[in-house]
């Protein structure tokens, strides 16, 4: 898979590519159909493991040639060794999770780097939704109340909060919007939170 393909599949993904280096040793945790490894692998000679629970995201990653792990995420990550990753990602993953506290202290133990992406709570069609009496429902967010995947809201500042607390230091952070850097109010602006983080 090219560059060009993963924009076309997924504009985020392509913005956070460039944080991970070649040859990297990756960890991508609810790696999804496997579209992030496989361009990292075809394009960057990396290598590594996806983790994935649903079947059917097993199948699709396993087609593109992505070593991945069924495994529930919400287990821990005890199977793999403290530093055995050059960079962990959970892109659009964490706000799924019950212990997500939990989930970001693993991460943090087996990767040196980590890469996490969430919907922006702060975003202003969510705001503009809650004032109208009603939860958000956009393309970063993009199911009713009554089946939503995510168990968990947060903003920018939520989570910077968070890391800090668990042991990591914010190296980036930017907020997007359709797959492009929000630069003026990113917490108001950008649908899509993306931080890529380091052990303190």
């Amino acid at each position: 898979m090219n560059f060009q393909e993963l924009s076309s599949l997924r504009a985020d993904l392509a913005f956070i590519a460039h944080w991970v280096g070649p040859h990297s040793h990756v960890l991508d945790v609810g790696c999804g159909d496997g579209v992030m490894l496989d361009y990292l692998q075809s394009a960057k000679r990396c290598t590594g493991y996806g983790i994935e629970i649903a079947d059917d995201k097993i199948l699709a990653s396993a087609q593109r040639g992505i070593n991945v792990i069924q495994q529930d995420m919400e287990k821990g990550l005890g199977i793999f060794a403290d530093n055995s990753f050059d960079t962990v990602l959970c892109l659009s993953s964490l706000q799924m999770m019950k212990n997500v506290e939990g989930l970001l202290r693993d991460i943090a133990r087996v990767g040196r780097e980590a890469i996490v992406s969430f919907p922006n709570f702060a975003y202003w069609p969510h705001r503009a939704a809650l004032l109208r009496g009603r939860m958000p429902v956009s393309k970063s967010l993009p199911y009713e109340w009554y089946d939503t995947p995510n168990v968990r809201c947060a903003t920018i500042k939520d989570f910077e909060a968070l890391a800090n607390q668990v042991g990591l230091d914010v190296l980036e952070c930017i907020a997007l919007h359709d797959g492009k850097p929000i630069t003026f109010l990113p917490n108001w602006r950008g649908s899509l939170a993306v931080f890529r983080l380091k052990k303190k």
